[in-house]
C-alpha cells in the first residue's frame, strides 16, 4: 500500500490555509517572548518564519477558526457535521512503515544529543508556571491491556531532558499512568509536535479499543506509523517532530502549573509526573506548532475551543435527530468559557419539543451548562436575532428549565471545587399552533416587486383577503397612497371588512365604516 507522507504533514496545511487568507505570514525575526502577545491579537492564524534564537518556523492556531477546521475536512462550515460523523463512523487501516522510510525519523538525537531547550517552548500566559509546548499530542499503550491511547497534552519545559505535564483531569492516560505507578512501574510515551488538524481531533475524541485508529478516520484515508527509536510506542510517520521518553514511576511528585486554561482562567499549580526525553526525531525541514490555548477574551479563536464547539454541534446534531427533533441549525459558543452555551433552531410541531430537545442534550453531553432553543426562524449564528427571540419569546418563570445535581466541566470556577452543580435551559420559542398570527409575526419592510398594472384594489379584494402591501404589489403601484384611497371608497360604499390579522376583505359593512370580521386579538395596553 503507497501512503503519501506529505498529504497529511503540518506543512501542507499550513501552505493551503495561506492560499486561503487565513494565515498570516511574519517573515521578521521574533523572540519567543513576543509569540504569545502576537497570536493573541492576530485574527488569524500564524506563521513565523523565524522563532526564536534559533529562527524555527512555527505555526500557530492552524484549528482557529471555523474556515480553518472545514479545510483540514475538505468541506464546508456548513457540511462539516456530515463530514464529521461520515468520517467518524468509517473504519481505516493502520499500516506501519520502518523507520528508513518515515519523514519524522530523517534527523534523530539521542543520549547526550538530546536537548530540549532548544526547541521552541515559549511563555504562554502572564502567570504561567514556565514556558510551554501546548500542540504536544501524547501516544501510549496500556501495558495491562495492550490498548494503544492517544491524547492532547501540554508541556512545560525543566532542563534539557525532562518536562512537566498535566496528568491530573480525567483521562485515559492519566488512569493507565496511575496503575503502573500502583505497580512501580514507568510509561513509555511519544509525544509528536507538528499535527495536522486532524489528528488533533483524533486525540481530542474518545472511543473504544485502539485510538491509533482514529488518525486515519479522520483522515478519511489509511495512516502510516512507525515505532519509536526508543521506545515500542507507534506514532505518525508523518509528523513534524517527537518527543520519546517516559513517565517515571514515582507518580505525582513535582509541581507544574499554574497554566491558562480552556475556561480562560488559570488552572492552580498541582503536584504532575516528570516527562523524561530519551530521543527528539523530526523532519530535515520540521516546522513546529503552537496552540492558542485559555486567553479569556479571546476564546473564539483557540484551536481547542473551535474544535471542541464543532464537535460538539456534530454530536448535538446526531441527538436531536435521534430523539426524533428536526434541528435547523446549532451554534456553540466559542467564547462561553468551557464552550458551555448552545444555541439551537429547530422546528416544533407539537408542545413541549424544545423541552424535550433540551433535555436530550444535557443527558448527552456533560460540558453543556446553558441551552438556547430558538424557532427556525431565528439564524443562532446572528447574536441580533438571538436577542431578540430571546427578548420577546421566553418569560423566566414559564420557560427557564433548571436541572440541578449535574455533572459539570471540573476546571468551572462557578462550581467552588463541587464536582455537581446547576445547568439551565431556555426555551426562546413562539406557541406552538399561532403560527401567522400578526402579534407573533416578524415585521420586517415588503421588498415589492414589479407588477403589471391591470387590476383594480377592489378587482384583487375579489380573489380574497389581501395585506395593505400585497395589494400595492398586485395593482402595481410604485406609491401606495392612492391604494389607501381607494380602499376606503370601497368603505364609503359600504364594502371593506378587516380581520384581527389586518388583512382587508370584500363584505357587507355600514357605509363608511370598517366592518370587523371576526374577533380582535388583546389589546396589552388595555386597562393600563
Amino acid at each position: 500500500m503507497t501512503i503519501d507522507l506529505e498529504k497529511f504533514r503540518l506543512r501542507r496545511f499550513v501552505e493551503r490555509l495561506i492560499d486561503l487568507g487565513e494565515m498570516e505570514v511574519r517573515g521578521e525575526p521574533v523572540p519567543l517572548t513576543r509569540l504569545s502577545e502576537i497570536i493573541e491579537q492576530t485574527r488569524r492564524g500564524v506563521l513565523f518564519r523565524s522563532a526564536g534564537p534559533e529562527k524555527v518556523e512555527l505555526a500557530a492556531k492552524v484549528a482557529g477558526g471555523r474556515r480553518r477546521i472545514a479545510a483540514a475536512f475538505d468541506t464546508t462550515p456548513e457540511k462539516f457535521h456530515e463530514v464529521y460523523h461520515q468520517r467518524l463512523g468509517t473504519a481505516q487501516e493502520i499500516v506501519e512503515v520502518p523507520s528508513s522510510d518515515a519523514p519524522v525519523h530523517q534527523v534523530v538525537r539521542t543520549g547526550g544529543d538530546v536537548d530540549l531547550t532548544k526547541l521552541p517552548f515559549h511563555p504562554q500566559h502572564e502567570f504561567d508556571g514556565s514556558c510551554y509546548i501546548s500542540s504536544a499530542i501524547d501516544y501510549t499503550v496500556d501495558p495491562q491491556t495492550g490498548r494503544r491511547n492517544v491524547g492532547c497534552r501540554r508541556l512545560s519545559l525543566r532542563n534539557k531532558t525532562s518536562t512537566g505535564t498535566n496528568v491530573t483531569a480525567p483521562s485515559d492516560l492519566k488512569r493507565i499512568y496511575q496503575a503502573c505507578v500502583a505497580r512501580g512501574e514507568r510509561l513509555p510515551i511519544t509525544f509528536t509536535i507538528g499535527a495536522h488538524p486532524l489528528d488533533l481531533f483524533a486525540a481530542t475524541t474518545r472511543m473504544p479499543g485502539n485510538e491509533l485508529e482514529l488518525i486515519a478516520r479522520f483522515r478519511g484515508e489509511p495512516a502510516a506509523v512507525v515505532k519509536s527509536i526508543t521506545n515500542d510506542i507507534l506514532v505518525p510517520a508523518d509528523a513534524e517532530v517527537t518527543l520519546e521518553g517516559y513517565l517515571h514511576e514515582r507518580g505525582y511528585v513535582e509541581p507544574e502549573g499554574p497554566y491558562g486554561e480552556y475556561m480562560g482562567y488559570y488552572g492552580s499549580i498541582h503536584m504532575d509526573p516528570v516527562f523524561h526525553c530519551t530521543a527528539i526525531t523530526m523532519r530535515k525541514d520540521a516546522m513546529h506548532q503552537t496552540l492558542l490555548h485559555g486567553s479569556a477574551w479571546e476564546l473564539q479563536q483557540s484551536d481547542g475551543a473551535c474544535m471542541g464547539a464543532m464537535r460538539t454541534e456534530a454530536e448535538a446534531i446526531r441527538i436531536l435527530r435521534v430523539a426524533g427533533k428536526e434541528p435547523a441549525a446549532v451554534y456553540l459558543r466559542e467564547n462561553s468559557g468551557g464552550g458551555n452555551t448552545l444555541r439551537v433552531s429547530m422546528r416544533q410541531r407539537t408542545p413541549g419539543e424544545a423541552r424535550a430537545a433540551i433535555a436530550a442534550l444535557f443527558g448527552g453531553i456533560m460540558r453543556l451548562k446553558h441551552v438556547f432553543v430558538f424557532d427556525e426562524d431565528i439564524d443562532v449564528f446572528d447574536d441580533r436575532q438571538v436577542e431578540w427571540a430571546f427578548g420577546t419569546r421566553f418569560q423566566a418563570d414559564r420557560d427557564m428549565m433548571i436541572f440541578e445535581g449535574m455533572l459539570g466541566m471540573t476546571m468551572d470556577p462557578s462550581l467552588d471545587g463541587r464536582r455537581t452543580g446547576a445547568k439551565a435551559g431556555f426555551d426562546c420559542t413562539r406557541p406552538v399552533g399561532r403560527d401567522g398570527q400578526i402579534p407573533l409575526t416578524r415585521c420586517a419592510a415588503k421588498v415589492f416587486t414589479e407588477q403589471a398594472r391591470d387590476l383594480t384594489v377592489e378587482q384583487v379584494l375579489q380573489s380574497g383577503p389581501r395585506f395593505y402591501a400585497e395589494i400595492v404589489e398586485s395593482v402595481g403601484s410604485d406609491d401606495g397612497r392612492e391604494v389607501a384611497c381607494a380602499l376606503d371608497e370601497i368603505r364609503q360604499q359600504g364594502k371593506l371588512g378587516r380581520d384581527r390579522d389586518g388583512r382587508y376583505h370584500l363584505t357587507t359593512a355600514t357605509p363608511g365604516a370598517t366592518r370587523i370580521i371576526g374577533e380582535l386579538y388583546h389589546d396589552p395596553n388595555e386597562g393600563t
